[in-house]
């Protein structure tokens, strides 16, 4: 047997750092309580507490548990989050970052998401060279990372196998990101996306959560901007920093850098952090 702690998943209330959940957190076992839940979220933290114990896509449960139990060898000592993966950074962001999805053996593993995997590796340290992240890595949900007017949200919120979560999955969960764009709209100025299914499943949510968006769509694209009519907002294309990208040079250090300065000026975010 697996040496290290107890495997499986990480109990709502039982002291994982940032868990927002308790055992009252309502629990929403079908689509349509996905729905209401998510709506009925006053704050971000009652949505990032709601969401974080989603029951409502068979496949993913099984698999985001699975791992949690069974764990990779090199994390056989650790614990695993094996729930979904809330949204990260603060309520009045001024940009969002939309990702796919939480890695099996990173946000699955840590419970934050872009975290603990090599993908999270390039995005947070493009996001503390640019001033949007207080520390150059993002290695545990314990570990002091702080983002700065930013707030990192996924297009499904659970681990999926071989990170390709289905049409049905990605619609299931996306009333968390709806009101995720509601709750921040008062100050949300741009949206950086990560990849084209983060692209294709962002504006049927934009649409949802009460925003104009242009029609014909526009194709996702490395640098594609796109301003939503009458709402100040900007959203623009961003290559995915998965390993496949990073390894074969399509996405470099300085193509992220530039999209996340760009995306600060035009945020006005401008004051780098100490």
């Amino acid at each position: 047997m697996t040496a290290g702690p107890d495997r499986g998943p990480a109990r709502a209330g039982g002291g994982w750092p940032g868990d927002l959940a308790d055992p009252t957190t309502p629990v929403a076992e079908t689509p349509a309580l996905v729905g209401a839940l998510a709506a009925d979220a006053a704050d971000t933290d009652t949505l990032d507490a709601r969401m974080s114990v989603c029951r409502a896509c068979p496949r993913l449960v099984t698999w985001r548990e699975e791992v949690a139990e069974v764990r990779r060898a090199a994390f056989a000592d650790q614990p695993y989050w094996g729930r979904p993966v809330s949204s990260f950074g603060p309520a009045d962001a001024r940009i969002l970052i939309v990702g796919l999805a939480p890695a099996a053996h990173g946000g699955n593993r840590t419970g934050r998401i872009f975290t603990g995997d090599r993908s999270g590796d390039w995005l947070f340290a493009s996001l503390h060279r640019v001033g949007l992240a207080t520390l150059a890595t993002s290695e545990s949900a314990g570990d002091g990372q702080r983002l700065r007017a930013t707030r990192i949200v996924a297009a499904v919120r659970c681990a999926p196998p071989a990170n390709k979560p289905t049409t049905t999955e990605r619609d299931t969960c996306r009333p968390w990101l709806v009101r995720d764009l509601e709750l921040v709209r008062p100050t949300l100025r741009v949206v950086v996306v990560l990849g084209g299914f983060a692209w294709t499943a962002l504006w049927p949510a934009l649409a949802q959560a009460g925003y104009a968006v242009p029609a014909p769509r526009v194709p996702f694209g490395h640098g594609t901007r796109v301003e939503l009519p009458g709402a100040g907002v900007r959203v623009v294309g961003c290559y995915h920093p998965s390993q496949q990208n990073t390894f074969t040079g399509r996405v470099t250090e300085v193509m992220l850098d530039t999209v996340f300065r760009s995306a600060a000026a035009l945020a006005e975010v401008v004051e780098r952090l100490d």
